[in-house]
């Protein structure tokens, strides 16, 4: 008779996270010093249990406090929790030990962009393209932040949004809506750069980035 579990590990049919949650779970039972905390406090935060993870990570840093790997892991637990700041602060406790991990400033980057400190975010940018050349999304991204607001060369409409007066909301939702990905977020880069806590250019000049990422990538 075929063997229901040809791989002899858990129930069957059982899905691959809870049996990955299940695996670490008894393994640092019988071991509570063991390191699979930290791969377990990752798998709690891919299954959105923020808070396990957030505590794990808390508990584990206690014992292991130089873990990079831990505070990574708990960074992001505190994204996936709605807590942009706490992640930040930890993403720069790592920053401080670690001032080239490209991971990281890549993270922070993007903490920053979207909270409109846009500043902030392009010298971690510049920071992720000198540690990794490879990396031609955020090679974009920082095209894009430096051009602060101007539009290329070659864009159709360059001479009109030159003038402040065109850069509105509805000028960006139209240049998107016509494909016109550069030239919106140009729009809502400027527009957030005079009101950084506008939720709506912010929210607009992410959907820009990711148009124009897209666009660039090819379908």
């Amino acid at each position: 008779m075929a063997n229901p579990n040809p791989q002899g590990d858990g129930a069957a049919g059982e899905d691959p996270a809870a049996g990955a949650i299940r695996r670490y779970e008894e393994r640092l039972a019988k071991d509570p010093a063991s390191l699979a905390f930290a791969p377990l406090a990752d798998a709690y935060r891919r299954v959105g249990r923020t808070q396990e993870a957030i505590n794990l990570c808390r508990e584990g840093l206690g014992r292991f406090p130089h873990y990079t790997t831990v505070r990574l892991i708990l960074a992001k637990a505190h994204l996936d929790d709605g807590d942009p700041e706490a992640a930040l602060a930890e993403l720069g406790v790592i920053l401080q030990s670690s001032p080239k991990d490209a991971q990281v400033h890549r993270l922070a980057a993007g903490i920053h962009r979207r909270a409109g400190r846009l500043e902030e975010a392009r010298q971690h940018l510049e920071h992720v393209v000198k540690l990794d050349g490879g990396d031609r999304e955020s090679r974009l991204l920082l095209e894009t932040l430096a051009a602060e607001g101007r539009t290329s060369e070659g864009s159709p409409l360059g001479r009109v949004l030159a003038d402040d007066t065109f850069a509105t909301m509805s000028m960006g939702a139209l240049c998107l809506e016509q494909g016109l990905s550069d030239e919106a977020a140009q729009i809502f880069l400027r527009l957030t750069r005079k009101h950084p806590v506008d939720d709506r250019a912010r929210a607009r000049l992410e959907e820009a980035l990711r148009a124009k990422t897209q666009k660039r990538k090819g379908p």
